[in-house]
């Protein structure tokens, strides 16, 4: 069981025990009543369906009754495992989905799980926490924690959450108890689970801590408190700013590594020889998703506002939104070597989605890429065997069944699924790979 729920000023890393006989982690004992999950998304749901797994009740609250009829018929990105969660869910007493917030009232816990996207100037755009918060700061009852997961800028958890609710009459660590964990969750990846993750939390007192650990040890392998919410929100921020920078750097290794006429990927692999001092990032045609291409703007407008600059983080956050457009002029010279001009060009993009085994589209660079190559007079179609349909430029488009039995002047390898059939690429000499990591007999030609 946990051996200590007191955080250290410089944090403490609290284990909790592990059957080996059964392979299931020991959760505390104590009785956590009901949790409530504010927003179902792609942190909310899995949240959610792991909580009910360890026998929680939950209450999952969601604004969109479209969202909440997808998750009742099951219709939602998932892992596998996530999904026959669902099934086994769906209707069971202790799963209530929701779009009435009256319903945070009969919960212990409340956990905000929405989006925190940024705008199309790069600034945060806050809209949706910013509701949540003040929908679970007008429902709170005494004797509830309030924890807040969503990536946000250092000082929200105090901003949305602690002085409203003492402006309510609360006294927070009292009555009512605050506290932030950032959500760990990586979409479409069976090797990091939430249950085989670590989880850190921020949160001032003693019974706020225990509070969340006896909650967040539920779905987690561990749990490493902070001193206070502020610490805990500047982490997830350094965790993917982290991956941020190391990506632009991978990039700019890779062009590298072109204009001197060698591959990247076995120069990399090579170099994840050393056991110390080196951890493998890939390029690729950009990133997408919910964390690198937002998260680091977070900290960068709350420094700017504070007269301060972050030059590496500014530095690679620029490389990795110019990274689509360098793409496209990769995709002219290609076909220019084959003596064809991008306006008319009839080109397939393969694979829509962010990242390989989900249907997310949020900020993929394969979205950027397809307006620009429209843009530039070329003819754009794309196949992606999870994503079925995307909104681009002219409307929305489906995606190519039968994508062999079409005429192409270029194919743009984007993104593979586990699931995809490329065979057909094999006999083509006119693909270009984003991806770097094609078997070499298929990929023709990387970036």
């Amino acid at each position: 069981m946990l051996t200590n729920t007191l955080p250290a000023p410089q944090g403490l890393h609290l284990g909790v025990a592990f059957d080996a006989l059964s392979g299931q982690v020991a959760l505390d004992s104590r009785d956590v009543g009901a949790v409530a999950v504010v927003g179902l998304g792609y942190v909310g749901l899995p949240t959610a369906l792991g909580l009910l797994a360890a026998g929680t009740e939950v209450i999952g609250l969601d604004a969109s009754p479209e969202r909440l009829e997808a998750i009742r018929g099951g219709d939602v990105d998932l892992l596998p495992s996530d999904l026959e969660r669902l099934s086994r869910f769906n209707g069971d007493p202790l799963f209530t989905l929701t779009d009435d917030p009256s319903a945070l009232a009969r919960a212990r816990t409340v956990l905000v799980c929405v989006p925190t996207p940024v705008d199309r100037h790069l600034a945060p755009d806050l809209r949706a926490l910013t509701a949540a918060a003040a929908t679970v700061v007008e429902h709170a009852v005494p004797g509830q924690l309030l924890m807040l997961t969503s990536t946000t800028y250092v000082g929200t958890t105090r901003d949305l959450l602690t002085e409203p609710l003492t402006e309510r009459g609360f006294t927070v660590g009292e009555d009512i108890f605050v506290a932030f964990s950032p959500e760990r969750i990586d979409p479409g990846n069976s090797d990091h689970t939430q249950d085989t993750t670590p989880r850190v939390v921020g949160g001032a007192g003693r019974q706020t801590i225990d509070r969340a650990i006896s909650v967040l040890t539920r779905t987690a392998s561990s749990v490493y408190v902070l001193p206070s919410p502020e610490a805990a929100e500047m982490t997830k921020l350094w965790e993917n700013t982290f991956r941020a920078v190391n990506i632009a750097l991978a990039n700019e290794f890779a062009d590298n590594c072109r204009v001197l006429g060698l591959d990247p990927i076995p120069v990399i692999e090579a170099a994840s020889t050393k056991p110390f001092g080196f951890m493998p990032f890939y390029p690729g045609p950009g990133v997408g998703g919910h964390c690198i291409p937002c998260d680091p703007h977070y900290l960068l407008w709350q420094l700017r506002a504070e007269r301060s600059t972050s030059p590496l983080v500014e530095a690679a956050m620029n490389a990795i939104a110019g990274r689509p457009r360098q793409v496209v002029r990769r995709v002219r010279e290609a076909l220019g070597e084959r003596g064809k001009p991008l306006t008319g060009a009839r080109i397939l993009i393969v694979g829509m989605a962010y990242k390989p085994g989900v249907e997310d589209l949020r900020e993929s660079p394969a979205l950027e890429i397809f307006d620009e190559l429209v843009h530039e007079g070329a003819q754009v179609r794309f196949t992606d065997s999870m994503v079925r349909a995307a909104r681009v430029t002219g409307g929305i488009q489906e995606s190519v069944i039968a994508p062999e039995d079409h005429e192409w002047d270029l194919v743009l390898v984007h993104t593979v699924h586990p699931n995809a059939d490329l065979s057909w690429l094999s006999d083509r000499d006119d693909v270009l790979d984003a991806t770097y990591r094609l078997d070499s007999v298929t990929a023709r030609e990387t970036l």
